[in-house]
């Protein structure tokens, strides 16, 4: 495995010959010297990338400071309303989640970028994007908004070790009466990780999944594969609790005898950390459960409280059963529409974003920005990081061409919430399926007339046109 150790110093940028778009972001900003740039970003771990290494890097180059406002993801959106309601002018960057788009542009809170990049000569460079972040998460009613820094989409990890044991396959095969292999579908799934549970549990278990804050990504994904659609578009009534949605979650709530105890009530940390220790042979996770789980860059202080590796070079990555993995979340640049300073705030986010700089970003082991351009999978320098990322980079690319997108509506995070609040009654058997969806309905039923029937049929029509927000 490589060590790395990104700084401003042991990490140039290393710009073409010819003249790269982030050398010229670097050229044209140098007039702005001493500016300060307001930027806001994820609080905690994310902000340690931009802490010790672009933000140092961009100054050191520009003259430029940066000025971090470290927001969790759920205060962005209430800061930046906040702002244009005071007329404040503070914020230049804005990173934001891409479902959000309709309800920022909604309140003007961001500048459209079309005309930023074509005189930056930057859109041909934004071709170098992977089209499940370019062609979603860009735009909104036509205008570019935001440029993706980040890669985010869940996928299938399992022990490569354990499905390729012979004696495993052997008696796999004896059970169930096909080979043992990553599963194609939930049915699949759940007979191999029921397989592991009977043979080797208390040690091991077949499988761990999210069921905190984070659960709706992983039901609104399995509920389209299993052929779901989340509203009527004529009526905008919701459908989370037709047969298909209530036949999703059972489907979710019945996997959890498979899994470890209590993990009914299991986030992010406990799937990450049982996984990693060796303790279940299968979850659905995003990409930075594949760098850790090879111990790259655990080491360092800032992945201290990552445990030891104990399943390295043991780790197989496969898309979702069902064939569609999902965008879950992801971030984009976006410059506040307030801001005084747009043109040095544009700079930055094309530097940020650039081919040159970017690939140095998603490698750095604690940054939680994942790869995102296609020059990102195809790079030989992260597929030198540790013994099989290329494989990993090769799944990220292939995955993210039927991945479904996030749903995006006007106010989508209460309806987050609310689904997530059904979700997890039901998988601590609070109440069945169908009541926690039945209430889930009603309640986003009563948000939709909320907010306006006509105006979030429009932003649904919106969305459902995209690539994959339904499977093809």
């Amino acid at each position: 495995m490589k060590s790395v150790n990104f700084s401003t110093k042991s990490n140039e940028i290393d710009y073409n010959a010819e003249v790269s778009k982030a050398e010229e972001a670097v050229e044209k900003a140098k007039k702005y010297k001493g500016l300060t740039l307001n930027v806001t970003w994820n609080k905690g771990l994310m902000a340690q990338e931009l802490l010790l290494y672009s933000a140092p890097l961009w100054e050191k180059l520009t003259g430029i400071k940066v000025n971090l406002i470290q927001l969790m993801i759920h205060e962005t959106y209430p800061a930046i309303e906040a702002e244009r309601k005071n007329n404040s002018s503070f914020y230049d960057v804005i990173s934001i989640t891409p479902s959000r788009l309709p309800d920022y542009t909604e309140i003007k809170a961001l500048e459209p970028l079309d005309s930023y990049i074509d005189r930056h000569g930057f859109r041909s460079e934004l071709d170098d994007i992977a089209p499940q972040y370019r062609d979603n998460w860009m735009t909104w009613e036509d205008k570019i908004y935001t440029i993706p820094d980040d890669g985010d989409i869940i996928f299938l990890y399992y022990r490569k070790d354990l499905f390729e044991d012979s004696e495993n396959k052997l008696l796999f095969k004896s059970q169930y009466g096909y080979d043992l292999a990553p599963p194609k579908t939930w049915i699949e799934f759940d007979q191999m990780a029921e397989f592991f549970t009977n043979n080797f549990s208390p040690d091991l278990y077949g499988c761990a999944m999210i069921h905190d804050s984070l659960s709706f990504y992983f039901f609104e994904e399995r509920f389209r594969e299993n052929g779901g659609r989340f509203f009527d578009e004529e009526t905008m009534n919701a459908s989370i609790n037709s047969e298909i949605g209530i036949k999703t979650l059972t489907q979710m709530v019945n996997r959890v005898k498979y899994m470890p105890p209590d993990a009914g009530r299991w986030g992010f940390m406990d799937v990450l950390q049982a996984f990693i220790s060796g303790k279940i042979a299968m979850t659905e996770f995003w990409p930075p459960l594949g760098r850790w789980s090879e111990g790259y860059g655990t080491d360092g202080e800032q992945l201290s409280w990552v445990p030891k590796s104990e399943v390295a070079g043991k780790v197989g990555y496969a898309v979702t059963p069902g064939g569609y993995s999902a965008l879950a979340a992801g971030f984009g640049l976006s410059i506040s529409a307030d801001s005084r300073n747009k043109e040095a705030a544009y700079l930055f986010i094309q530097w940020l974003s650039s081919k040159e700089v970017s690939l140095k970003r998603v490698q750095i082991p604690y940054s939680l920005r994942d790869p995102y351009r296609t020059s990102h999978y195809n790079s030989q320098e992260y597929k030198n990081l540790w013994a099989n990322a290329g494989d990993y980079l090769e799944l990220m690319k292939t995955a993210g061409k039927s991945s479904l997108l996030d749903l995006s509506l006007y106010q989508v995070n209460r309806y987050e919430i609310i689904l997530t609040e059904a979700l997890n009654h039901a998988f601590t058997e609070e109440i069945s399926a169908k009541v926690a969806l039945d209430n889930a309905a009603r309640l986003w039923n009563g948000l939709t007339n909320y907010i306006g029937v006509e105006k979030q049929r429009k932003a649904y029509k919106e969305w459902a046109q995209r690539p994959n927000a339904y499977p093809r």
